[in-house]
């Protein structure tokens, strides 16, 4: 990634611009990122999506879902980042009220892109958030989906079935009660 901040160009220049005593400056109201999720080690460095932003076409059934009625995907996706905190049909209809209502539901998307890419160490591409869901608000949903999928969740079932299957795959079932007939 090319850096021209005060002069330092090139693949070290952030290496270049510490040994220089220099800092990078804050962004006003830029708030530290949140724990990362489990299996994220802390201070990795930024991970790529598991698909392109343009890959949405893939899944042909999703892709349709999301481009006819994207709060349904949405509420999945925001299920999961939230961690069980809100359920899909409260996001999902917060979503569709807010997209009826002044068509900025794109704002309220960008936020959980954000929560997930603090969460995945994911990185900030192709462009910032809201440029993302604001041109691009179906294939944005359809990637933040797949993201899960590749982070082994399954949207459709929302956060708390996800987590049973997790501490049921560790956990080994001992065999049922045998009986000898004649």
């Amino acid at each position: 990634m090319e850096s021209a901040w005060l002069g330092f160009t090139g693949r070290y220049g952030d290496e270049a611009r510490r040994a220089a005593g220099h800092r990078r400056p804050r962004r006003r109201g830029a708030r530290p990122p949140g724990p990362p999720a489990p299996g994220v080690p802390v201070g990795a460095p930024p991970a790529a999506w598991s698909s392109g932003l343009f890959d949405c076409f893939d899944d042909c059934g999703l892709c349709c879902v999301t481009y006819w009625c994207p709060c349904i995907t949405f509420g999945k996706v925001a299920e999961i980042v939230d961690r069980g905190s809100t359920s899909c049909g409260t996001s999902g209809a917060l979503y569709a009220l807010l997209c009826s209502l002044t068509g900025c539901q794109w704002i309220y998307s960008c936020t959980y892109r954000s929560k997930m890419r603090a969460q995945y160490a994911l990185p900030d591409a192709p462009c910032c958030d809201c440029c993302v869901h604001f041109c691009c608000e179906p294939c944005a949903l359809v990637q933040q989906y797949k993201e899960l999928k590749a982070r082994g969740y399954d949207p459709e079932i929302g956060w708390h079935l996800n987590m049973e299957r997790r501490a049921g795959a560790g956990a080994v079932n001992p065999p049922g009660v045998q009986e000898m007939g004649r």
